[in-house]
């Protein structure tokens, strides 16, 4: 049995993902509505941080076992 952080890991990657990928779609093509700092957009950010903490965990939890 997999530990839960194994579990965290990805969904962290799994949402990261979606989020990169939305804020790369936003970045290219720019939306009518704009907020105060959409100029430094945080999709991208946040959502290639949780990609990375996600990877992090997955690969720090990948061999260990729970008996």
């Amino acid at each position: 049995m997999k530990p839960i952080w194994y579990f965290v890991g990805l969904i962290l990657l799994v949402i990261g993902g979606i989020l990169l990928l939305t804020g790369l779609y936003m970045f290219l093509f720019h939306s009518e509505s704009k907020s105060v700092l959409s100029s430094l957009h945080p999709n991208i950010w946040w959502g290639a941080t949780m990609l990375v903490v996600g990877l992090i965990f997955i690969v720090k939890n990948r061999n260990i076992t729970i008996d």
